[in-house]
């Protein structure tokens, strides 16, 4: 297991409390693509919870980015994720040679981590807790160490989040996460977490059994 600069990295920590398809044919190493179904029309708006989310104008993300099924060449056991940081992509292995494939934000340079983990627990709508460390580089933010943010459509955290922790079953204080900013999928734009779409994040969530058998393999 290697985390590199965990306390830095992520920028959160724990909260106190807990359609149609079309064809496309975009690869990455690891896949062997043929045709994928992807869901650009599953970006539209969604009533969750009581919250409202707004419609993503996903017609200006790259498509390549939209959730999409792909044949994907891996090793790992289905129910496994698989982040690709490089290519901004994060798989959901399914049986049969398939992923489910997710655009994603990555962290900014020098905030890059790698390694194993699982998802020990998961949580609607989260509580945002930013570090200390966090705190003190912007002083803005500083008000949520103690108290945290409230779960709505303006928390860094988005509409879900699942929570990573290493071997000892410890929190490495990483997340996956939802995210109100759509434009900055595909980019280096995060503070070390790994984010999705609201859209998206919703919809891995209802795929993940938290445990230690929901393994995650990040890659640099």
């Amino acid at each position: 297991m290697r985390f590199r600069n965990a306390l830095l990295l992520c920028g959160l920590a724990a909260a106190v409390t807990l359609a149609g398809c079309s064809s496309s044919s975009t690869s990455t190493p690891g896949e062997r693509v043929a045709t994928n179904a992807i869901f650009t029309s599953e970006y539209g708006a969604v009533e969750d919870n009581g919250y409202a989310l707004p419609a993503i104008p996903i017609s200006r993300v790259n498509e390549k980015y939209h959730r999409q099924i792909v044949d994907y060449a891996t090793s790992e056991k289905p129910g496994t994720i698989v982040v690709n940081t490089p290519n901004r992509f994060l798989y959901y292995v399914l049986p049969g040679g398939k992923a489910v494939r997710y655009g994603i934000g990555v962290g900014k340079q020098g905030f890059a981590w790698q390694g194993e983990a699982y998802i020990a627990w998961k949580q609607e709508w989260p509580t945002w807790h930013p570090p200390q460390e966090m705190a003190a580089r912007k002083p803005d933010v500083a008000r949520y160490v103690k108290e945290g943010m409230g779960p709505g459509l303006k928390n860094p955290l988005g509409a879900r989040a699942l929570y990573l922790f290493n071997e000892k079953g410890q929190d490495t204080l990483f997340r996956l996460h939802g995210t109100p900013e759509w434009a900055s999928i595909g980019t280096a734009a995060s503070s070390g977490c790994i984010r999705l779409m609201n859209q998206d994040i919703i919809d891995l969530y209802k795929r993940v059994r938290p445990g230690r058998s929901a393994r995650v393999v990040v890659q640099q």
